[in-house]
């Protein structure tokens, strides 16, 4: 399948390269290795995959961003050194190695990431010998390549590119990420990678990620299931002319936080267009809630529900699908009379029952759609939540079928 690319114009990062190679993982002709440098003065943040299962990459990872040393990072597509253990520690190891010989810095300068097919070994050796080309390619404006090379089984690449202005410069933030099936991430997405000129302390910049991918990746889910390999960086390189944030109370902390959340956010929804077989990008919030946890254990039995998916993947406003996920969503005492449910402007459910003024027209107009806002109601607290999915398609099941073949 062909690879869209749909980019917005991406604005370079000072101090931030990329570079991209076809090392011949699963096809000898695709991008799949891709290399990301910055300086030593940067400060790296990371979030990663709750799944008890991480990959060996995740756990090297981990372990390399505590040394504050990293200064490249290493990514290869087409295999997710998943459920391979010593021998996949081994070879996540021995890619740092090799990239850090390369570049004259120790192992621990590097972080690995992988994408792909879960439960193979690694081809490491390949992946190896297209370093050296990878490096050779290092440029600030590789995010293009970059972006197609760290793609699977995505349609199209994902890129997002804003400048603001903090102390009278300008500072801006750039990113791009890969996703489409096995997304429901818990504290980043499959892949994404974001920088900033900005100059930022790292505990901060750590807050900083924590919290925008909370608002941003880990309000979207495909299928509801959570990678082995979700890695989610932020890099802050500091060569913009802005003085370091190293506070909150720093003026242009806000406007910076917005934008980084906003970069996430985009990159986030291009995940959720790209489902495996998507067509429509649904909103799902759910408002006046109790407790934020059960506004959120109803917006994912909505998101989650292959009735509800298949009805809008129809176009079929079949209402009664969304009212039954509403109801079995674990909610204790929850007064169906009081909740209402609306598609977009068009309320479905009210006092227990069909709105009075709903009609299969208006319904349908919704429907027919690309993207649709579906909202719940609960009239009982203060608290609300908001997810981003897709609908469920015959493709997904075609594409996962065959995702080995």
């Amino acid at each position: 399948m062909p690879i869209e690319s749909n980019l917005p114009e991406m604005h370079p990062i000072s101090g931030f390269k990329l570079g991209t190679a076809c090392a011949g993982i699963k096809a000898t002709d695709r991008k799949d290795v891709v290399v990301m440098s910055f300086d030593d003065s940067a400060s790296v943040a990371g979030v990663f995959t709750q799944n008890a299962f991480c990959a060996a990459p995740v756990h090297v990872a981990k372990m390399h961003l505590c040394s504050n040393k990293v200064q490249y990072f290493a990514i290869n597509t087409g295999n997710a050194n998943a459920g391979t253990g010593e021998q996949g520690m081994s070879d996540a190891l021995k890619t740092c190695r090799v990239l850090g010989q390369l570049s004259g810095l120790e192992t621990k300068s590097v972080i690995p990431f992988s994408t792909g097919v879960i439960g193979e070994t690694l081809p490491v050796d390949k992946i190896i010998n297209a370093l050296p080309t990878a490096l050779n390619n290092l440029s600030e404006n590789g995010w293009g390549d970059a972006a197609e090379g760290i793609l699977t089984t995505d349609t199209r690449t994902k890129g997002a590119s804003t400048q603001l202005s903090v102390d009278g410069q300008t500072v801006t933030v750039t990113g791009i990420s890969k996703g489409s099936g096995m997304i429901r991430p818990d504290m980043a997405t499959m892949l994404g990678f974001v920088a900033t000129d900005a100059a930022i302390e790292q505990t901060l910049l750590q807050k900083m990620l924590k919290q925008s991918a909370d608002h941003s990746f880990n309000r979207i889910t495909v299928d509801g299931d959570t990678s082995t390999n979700d890695s989610c960086m932020l890099v802050a390189t500091g060569k913009s002319k802005t003085k370091l944030i190293d506070s909150e109370a720093h003026p242009g902390y806000p406007a910076l936080l917005s934008a980084i959340t906003s970069v996430l956010e985009q990159l986030a929804k291009a995940i959720v267009l790209d489902g495996e077989g998507a067509t429509k990008l649904i909103n799902i919030k759910v408002e006046s809630g109790k407790t934020e946890k059960e506004c959120s254990d109803v917006a994912y039995t909505i998101a989650h529900s292959p009735l509800v998916k298949t009805a809008f993947f129809a176009s079929d406003p079949n209402w009664g699908r969304i009212l039954a996920a509403v109801g079995r969503s674990g909610v204790d005492e929850l007064d169906i009379n009081a909740l209402e449910i609306y598609l977009d402007d068009v309320c479905l459910v009210r006092q227990g029952g069909r709105a009075d003024d709903y009609t299969e027209e208006r319904g349908q107009k919704v429907m027919d759609q690309d993207e649709i806002t579906v909202t719940v109601y609960l009239k009982r607290g203060s608290y609300e939540t908001q997810i981003w999915t897709c609908d469920l398609s015959y493709d997904y099941v075609k594409i996962n079928a065959e995702y080995r073949s």
